[in-house]
Parts: C-alpha cells; structure tokens; sequence
C-alpha cells in the first residue's frame, strides 16, 4: 500500500476530520432558521450531496445548494443570503467542535517522519480551511496543518471540483510528482472517482455517512481501511 511512496493526498472532511455529521447538523439548524421542520439529516445530507454532484462543475456549488434549499422550504432569503447565513451559524462547530478523526493526527506524524510530502485536496471553502489552520483548538493542539502540510488546495484553487480529478493533477503538477509516487486517502466515492481519474491509488476510509455507499466504495478504490489504527504497522515496517 505505501511501499515506493513519496506523496500522501488527504481529503478534508470525512477522511481526515470528523465533519460531515457536523455540517448535517449545520445545515438542519440552517433549514429551520429558514421555516421548514426538522428532519432526517441522513435527507439533509442527501440533498446536499446530490446538488453537490449536479453543480461540480458551477464556479460556487453550494450557492445552488443554497438555492435549491431556498425554492424547497420557499425562504424569502436569497441564495447570497442563505449562504451567508449557513456560514454564521458554522462558525462555532469549525472552531470549537470538528476535530481529527480518531489516530489521524498520528498518521499525519508517522508519515512525515518517514519523509512523507502531505497535500491537503479538498472541496471545502478557504474561508473554512483558513478556520481548521488557525482558529481550531482541537486541530492546533493535536496537528497544525501548516506545520505537517507542504499544500493545501481547496475547492477555490480549481475550477471543477471532484469528481472531476482536477485538484489531483493539480497538486501532482505543483509537488513535481508521479502518479505511482502517490497515495490517496478518501472517503466518499465521489472523492474516490476523482482519484482514480487522475491515475492515483486509493485508500478508502469508512465513515459512517458515506456507509450507503460502501460496496461501490471497496470495489473503487484500491485498499480500504476501518480506521486509520490498521495503518500504524504498515507505516511503522516501512
């Protein structure tokens, strides 16, 4: 699995920070400032994924995400004005709450100590990524990014986001790496598909919000792991 490579590529939320259950938490609390009833977050997630995929290739897709939940639960906000507003109400949860999921942060430690480079390649917004880097006491405490991370790319630093394999070759291009030279660690299929696009390896990490998709996720990617506990040895032989 990790035998002959140099570069380790980590999505953000759900692979190595415990947050996509946060933001269906965000989003349920955003839903009902806009006059629906609370509901299902497995349906609150679902929405979001599904016009998440529709938009990827939009400059902003969660503006029609923002849209699409400004026509279903008829707000009298604008999209602007919901996006704006779904941001408000995160700013407690990306300082204060998300954290790493579990043994990531000592995966990140591990690897660099074997000479690892490690490239953060993710959809989610600067703004946020900007928070995790400086504003989050759990992720500061435990692993800073700027401290472990050579490049981090967000959904701002290219113009399709995943599934479209953009960030990939992208971050390949700029860290002057090979194909075979890299790992990935993934967590949705989504991310997985845009990996696997770019010619990379894969390492899928279970998370439970991705669990409805789980067979199509061990048949696309090329390793799959529980948790991140499974790689401490092979990191350690290496």
């Amino acid at each position: 699995m990790l035998q002959n490579k140099k570069f380790a590529f980590f999505d953000m939320d759900g692979t190595l920070i415990d947050s996509v259950g946060i933001w269906n938490e965000i989003d349920c609390k955003l839903i009902q400032h806009l006059g629906g009833k609370i509901i299902d977050e497995a349906l609150v997630q679902s929405d979001r994924d599904s016009q998440l995929r529709q938009f990827s290739s939009e400059a902003n897709p969660y503006l029609h995400y923002c849209n699409f939940l400004r026509e279903k639960y008829h707000a009298k906000l604008s999209a602007e004005e919901i996006i704006k507003l779904r941001y408000e109400i995160a700013q407690d949860f990306l300082q204060n709450i998300i954290d790493y999921k579990p043994q990531a942060e000592l995966i990140i430690r591990k690897l660099k100590e074997k000479n690892f480079t490690l490239a953060v390649t993710t959809t989610t917004k600067r703004t946020n990524m900007e928070i995790y880097r400086k504003l989050n006491k759990n992720i500061r405490a435990k692993a800073p990014l700027d401290e472990y991370f050579s490049l981090i790319y967000t959904r701002e630093d290219v113009s399709e986001i995943k599934p479209n394999p953009e960030v990939y070759l992208k971050a390949m291009q700029t860290l002057q790496a090979k194909p075979q030279e890299c790992i990935v660690f993934e967590d949705s299929l989504i991310g997985i598909e845009a990996a696997k696009a770019a010619g990379l390896a894969v390492v899928a990490v279970y998370d439970k919000y991705s669990a409805a998709d789980t067979e199509k996720i061990k048949k696309s990617a090329d390793f799959f792991i529980n948790d991140y506990a499974e790689l401490l040895p092979l990191i350690d032989a290496l």
